[in-house]
């Protein structure tokens, strides 16, 4: 390999390491930045569930058509979040591992989140209720209030028996977890778990102090609870579906930071590797020229 061919080769490598720097520093921030979100929408999420277990304690009867299987359909919907890009370590696959998984023991229809999502169900054959692509990074609740219409109404119609959703859990910034959680009908534990998990096992948010769960207020209801409980339980199955989605978010950011980070690590190597190999090219070729200058004096004298 010619000394120009290596000093390119070189060039071109430290700027790619200049690019995966950016994107390293770019995804740290998107990370803080969902992170925070959660935990703007935890707060919300509590009292929606607090609400649920005081309406329950006064008017069973009204829960339990939401908390319990009304339908003998076995039919799922499953609500798959996956991202719209790569570049993000084993983000999506093994979101998608574990969906394989799902279908073997269950029969599901899809509504798919992020462009991967779309095409694993494409890919299977699956019917695809809804799809939404290119969900931006600042996602809000507003975004995902259409998804959760359709999933109620699926439900509502017994089209479904249960409904599901299927995202990357985020753990640390090293770690995170592909997880299925059930939406539809409600589970309060599940719910009251799913918020008390927006607090990641480490970082820069881990220390966040844990609210008492406590026994939550008592409330008189107007109008009746049997009127109250569909907008409630639009609301915790939109906050269900929300968190899923900043969630994912926050784990793909996470991820491809830390890919950037070792793409980055990785293009010093090789330039370092490069740089070495150009020094040992170049002095061979000074020795040779200094061999033949003085074999060429040598000769004349």
């Amino acid at each position: 390999m010619s000394l120009k061919l290596i000093k390119q080769k070189i060039v071109s490598t430290r700027k790619t390491g200049k690019v995966t720097r950016a994107m390293e520093a770019v995804s740290a921030v998107k990370m803080r930045k969902t992170q925070e979100r959660a935990f703007a929408a935890r707060v919300y999420a509590r009292a929606a569930v607090r609400m649920l277990a005081s309406i329950s304690r006064l008017n069973e009867s009204a829960v339990a058509h939401y908390t319990m299987r009304t339908t003998e359909n076995n039919r799922a919907l499953l609500v798959l979040v996956t991202s719209d890009k790569g570049l993000a370590g084993a983000v999506n696959s093994a979101v998608l591992k574990l969906a394989d998984s799902f279908l073997q023991k269950h029969t599901c229809d899809f509504i798919c989140i992020g462009r991967k999502a779309v095409e694993y169900a494409e890919r299977n054959g699956a019917v695809i209720v809804h799809k939404e692509t290119n969900v931006a990074d600042n996602v809000s609740l507003q975004n995902v209030e259409h998804i959760t219409k359709k999933a109620l109404e699926a439900y509502k119609e017994g089209t479904y028996g249960v409904v599901y959703v299927l995202y990357q859990n985020f753990l640390s910034t090293f770690e995170q977890k592909p997880l299925v959680r059930q939406v539809l009908p409600l589970n309060p534990e599940g719910l009251e778990v799913m918020v008390r998990e927006i607090v990641p096992k480490s970082g820069k948010f881990a220390d966040r102090t844990e609210e008492a769960v406590g026994t939550g207020s008592e409330y008189l209801i107007e109008p009746s609870a049997e009127e109250l409980m569909p907008e409630l339980v639009s609301q915790l199955v939109h906050v269900a579906i929300y968190h899923a989605l900043i969630e994912h978010k926050a784990s793909e950011h996470s991820a491809r930071m830390v890919a950037m980070k070792n793409a980055t690590d990785k293009s010093k190597e090789i330039a370092r590797s490069l740089t070495l190999k150009f020094n040992k090219a170049r002095q061979a070729a000074i020795t040779a020229e200094v061999s033949e200058i003085t074999a060429g004096a040598a000769a004349i004298k």
